[in-house]
């Protein structure tokens, strides 16, 4: 009973010292905080909407507007003004003729596109930088002038790949007078010309593609059928073939090749 009575008495003096030691630390900690609050001082941030006096406040917020809209359809713009609509159509039937399931990725084949985008677009931004960034920067023209600089030379891309029907009905379907020049036509409705003229474009160049791989599967396909396997998916032993005939003619080569060319003979 004596030794049980020691023990309990030694363990309320350790919990006596263990409360002590968190107590004096809880109460360092908050003595730390309050000195290091006292001097740091916190930022405060104010948002609200107040009467502009001056005209130019709302001609800068309209701008920061119109700047925010312009980025908001930068991938639109992207996609349906350069040459990635027809670049990426025709990978994506290229995939389909393979039979490679998702192999190039959907995320390869988006890449491809831009990096080759950008590489055929070159010449035509390297002109509207001369033409029309650097003066503005510069501030030898005005933003109006400008704007329609930087528009010349992607009209000029987009005519050289619309075809004349194309063009044509959206000319007739906008109820527009007769163009007497290219200059007449305004560019909503060059746009879409330019971007059903792309599909079309993209849609052949698909179907040359589909031709030999097509003939391969229908070779093995009458082969497996003559031999009475008709049970063994053709795609599982066309597959090989097609891909060894895609490698020996350097495929990738021949196709990015014939694009890129298409592009600067348009």
């Amino acid at each position: 009973m004596g030794k049980g009575k020691i023990m309990s008495s030694r363990n309320d003096k350790v919990k006596k010292i263990l409360f002590i030691l968190i107590l004096s630390l809880a109460i360092y900690i908050l003595s730390i905080t309050k000195a290091f609050a006292a001097d740091f001082l916190f930022p405060s941030l104010h948002i609200g909407i107040e009467k502009g006096g001056d005209p130019g406040d709302i001609s800068i917020l309209l701008q920061i507007v119109f700047l925010l809209t312009i980025l908001s359809l930068a991938p639109a713009i992207l996609i349906l003004m350069t040459s990635f609509t027809r670049l990426v159509v025709v990978f994506s039937f290229l995939r389909q003729a393979l039979h490679t399931q998702q192999t190039p990725s959907n995320q390869i084949i988006a890449g491809l596109a831009l990096f080759l985008t950008l590489f055929i677009m070159m010449p035509v931004w390297q002109k509207i930088n001369n033409n029309a960034l650097q003066p503005y920067l510069n501030e030898e023209i005005s933003q109006e002038v400008a704007l329609k600089a930087a528009m010349n030379p992607m009209r000029q891309f987009m005519f050289k790949q619309t075809r004349e029907k194309d063009l044509a009905l959206f000319v007739k379907m906008a109820r527009i007078k007769k163009p007497k020049n290219p200059e007449d036509i305004p560019t909503s409705t060059l746009i879409p010309a330019f971007v059903i003229s792309e599909l079309k474009t993209a849609f052949i160049i698909g179907f040359v593609l589909y031709v030999p791989f097509l003939i391969i599967d229908m070779v093995v396909a009458s082969v497996l059928l003559s031999m009475g396997m008709m049970m063994l998916p053709p795609i599982m032993i066309s597959l090989p073939f097609k891909l060894m005939l895609f490698v020996l003619v350097d495929g990738w080569h021949m196709i990015v090749g014939s694009l890129v060319k298409s592009f600067a003979g348009g």
